[in-house]
C-alpha cells in the first residue's frame, strides 16, 4: 500500500502541491501535517509510522518533507528498512523499495553531508566579505494596514488570557512567530506567559537558477521574502544585495536552532520549486560566534 505524507511548517502554507502530486502518484492514504516541531511532535508522522506494515510504501513530496535534518532521516530509513517498509521521493533519485535505491540512498546521504559542508564554507568566506566592506543595518519594517488590524486583536486575546498561545494562533490563522512579531510590534509585554527571547539572526540568502536556460530566481526570491522570511519582521538593510535581518522568537536554544535551519529549508524548498537552488549562511547578532 502507496502511503502519502505532506508537511509544511506553518499554517500559512499551501499542502495544494505536494497533495496533488501524491494522488497522481497512487497513494491511498495520505497524512497530512502542518509543524515546526521535531520529527518526534509530527503527530500525523507517527501515526502513519505505528500503522506501517511490511511491504508498505511512503510517499513524500521531498525527502525534506519527512525530516529535518539528514541524521534524523538516514535513522528513519534505516529502521523503515528493517521493518520491510519502503520510501518513495517523488523529486529526489531515492526508492528504497530496490536494492540499487538502498544503495543511492546512502551515495545521496553522503553526498548531501558533504555539500552542506562545502555550502557552508562558501558561505562563510562571502559573509565574511561582506562584512568587510562595511555593512549597516537597515530600519524596521513595519506592518500592513491588514496586518495592524490583526495585531490589535492579538494583543485583544493575549491581555484576555481566556485562550492559549495556540489556540489564539489558529483563531488568527497566523503562525507563533507571526503573533509575538504583532505582540511586540503593539508593545505587548510577554511577560511569564511563553517567556519567549527574541534573537536577532543575520542571513545572507544567494538564489540562483538551475541552469542558464530557466528562469524563476527573481519570482523564487520574492516567494521566500513573502512566505518564509517576511513572518519574522524581515528587514533588508540593502535591496541589491542578500542580506536580511530577521527577529526569531524562542525560549531554548534547541528551539531557535530547529526554527532557523526549519527557514533555510522552507527557502531550498520554495527555490526548487521556480528551478533554482540557494546558499546560504546565518549567524546570531547578540555578539556571540553562534552560526548555522
Amino acid at each position: 500500500m502507496k502511503i502519502g505524507y505532506a508537511r509544511v511548517s506553518t499554517k500559512d502554507q499551501d499542502l495544494s502541491l505536494q497533495l496533488d502530486a501524491l494522488e497522481k502518484a497512487g497513494c491511498q492514504k495520505i497524512y497530512q501535517e502542518k509543524e515546526t516541531g521535531s520529527t518526534e511532535e509530527q503527530q500525523q508522522l507517527q501515526q502513519l509510522l505505528q500503522g506501517l506494515r511490511p511491504d508498505d510504501v511512503i510517499v513524500v513530496w521531498k525527502l525534506d518533507r519527512l525530516a529535518r535534518s539528514l541524521k534524523d532521516l538516514v535513522g528513519l530509513v534505516n529502521k523503515l528498512q528493517e521493518a520491510e517498509v519502503g520510501l518513495q521521493s517523488l523529486n529526489d533519485p531515492i526508492d528504497t523499495t530496490t536494492s540499487h535505491g538502498k544503495l543511492t540512498f546512502h551515495i545521496f546521504a553522503a553526498l548531501a553531508e558533504f555539500e552542506r559542508d562545502v555550502i557552508r564554507e562558501r558561505t562563510k568566506a562571502g559573509l565574511a566579505s561582506a562584512r568587510a566592506r562595511g555593512r549597516v543595518g537597515g530600519r524596521p519594517q513595519g506592518l500592513s494596514k491588514k496586518a495592524q488590524q490583526k495585531a490589535i486583536f492579538a494583543e485583544k486575546l493575549y491581555n484576555e488570557g481566556e485562550l492559549s498561545i495556540k489556540e489564539i494562533c489558529e483563531q488568527l490563522s497566523i503562525s507563533k512567530g507571526t503573533l509575538y512579531n504583532y505582540l511586540n510590534h503593539r508593545g505587548v509585554e510577554l511577560g511569564n506567559r511563553q517567556r519567549k527571547k527574541v534573537m536577532q539572526v543575520e542571513l545572507w540568502l544567494r538564489v540562483e537558477r538551475n541552469n542558464k536556460y530557466v528562469r524563476g530566481k527573481k519570482r523564487a526570491r520574492e516567494s521566500i521574502e513573502r512566505y518564509v522570511l517576511q513572518p519574522y519582521q524581515m528587514q533588508k538593510p540593502n535591496p541589491k544585495q542578500w542580506d536580511y535581518i530577521l527577529s526569531i522568537p524562542y525560549q531554548t536554544d534547541e528551539e531557535l536552532d530547529e526554527i532557523v535551519y526549519d527557514i533555510l529549508r522552507e527557502a531550498a524548498s520554495t527555490a526548487d520549486m521556480y528551478n533554482c537552488f540557494i546558499e546560504a549562511d546565518a549567524r546570531a547578532m547578540d555578539g556571540s560566534e553562534r552560526s548555522w
